[in-house]
């Protein structure tokens, strides 16, 4: 698979409660560990099927931590954005959302 270059744009914060940030950390830092262990399994020459398991158990981790993420996104930023009345920052969280779901379209092809 081809690796694209991760699209960044300038850096932008914003807070988020403790316990939302803790979940997120939590299962990127399982879903590492669990990276570790694929590798572990490949180096240890293990079967080509379960070492596929493990990666789409890793990409579902993944997909769960996005949503979790975008949601997040959508119920603040989005919002906050919606709220303003600020037109050029509303569509520019528009169009940062129709990047990522035409990003997503391109992978699942």
């Amino acid at each position: 698979m081809a690796e694209e270059a991760v699209k960044t744009t300038s850096i932008r914060t914003r807070e988020r409660p403790d316990e939302f940030r803790q979940a997120v950390l939590n299962r990127l830092r399982s879903a590492a560990g669990h990276i570790n262990g694929i590798a572990r399994m490949v180096d240890e020459d293990a079967y080509c099927i379960d070492i596929i398991h493990q990666i789409q158990a890793v990409q579902a981790a993944l997909d769960k931590i996005s949503l979790m993420v975008l949601d997040d996104h959508m119920h603040h930023c989005v919002m906050h954005a919606a709220q303003t009345g600020d037109e050029a920052e509303r569509e520019r969280v528009l169009g940062e959302l129709r990047e990522v779901f035409e990003t997503l379209s391109k992978i699942k092809k």
